[in-house]
């Protein structure tokens, strides 16, 4: 197991600066937070594999460039809304029982926005449903914060380990 996280890390660092590695692991992380397919994790993986000195601040640009992301979904998810009464001439009606519950459990709901799939369309749901910009941006951090602190803690433990 050694010998293969080495390989990797040894692969990683011939072609990966440790600053080119971190703005890409931001680029990733934010593509990663929209519908777009992303692959942070991986990224994550492979430059924690190389330069495990950068826990901390791996961690960081992740989150930030997920909660950036994020932010982006939110915002299209108001401006969709905008435009469907905009254009229909018509007030939205909750009707859907998810967006209904999201509506009751407000901005702790964002918490789960690091599950994958699921949680692009509640961010988008939040803007939609014009929940409260700064708390929800609070929750989905956390959330985020949360599942790639996993990711670190795991590869860290793992190159100890091995």
């Amino acid at each position: 197991m050694r010998e293969w996280l080495e390989t990797i890390g040894t692969w990683t660092q011939g072609w990966l600066s440790a600053d080119a590695g971190l703005a890409g692991l931001f680029a990733s992380a934010l593509v990663s937070a929209t519908f777009l397919p992303g692959t942070s994790e991986v990224v994550l993986v492979g430059l924690l594999t190389a330069y495990p000195s950068l826990a901390w601040q791996a961690l960081g640009v992740a989150t930030l460039g997920n909660v950036v992301g994020a932010a982006l979904s939110f915002g299209m998810g108001v401006a969709a809304r905008h435009g469907f009464e905009r254009f229909q001439g018509l007030r939205f009606q909750l009707s859907e029982p998810a967006m209904a519950r999201l509506s009751r459990y407000g901005p702790p709901a964002l918490f789960l926005s690091f599950v994958p799939l699921v949680g692009d369309a509640l961010v988008l749901a939040a803007g939609w449903l014009r929940l409260p910009f700064a708390p929800s941006l609070a929750w989905i951090a956390a959330g985020k914060a949360a599942r790639y602190g996993l990711v670190v803690a795991s590869v860290i433990g793992l190159l100890s380990w091995a």
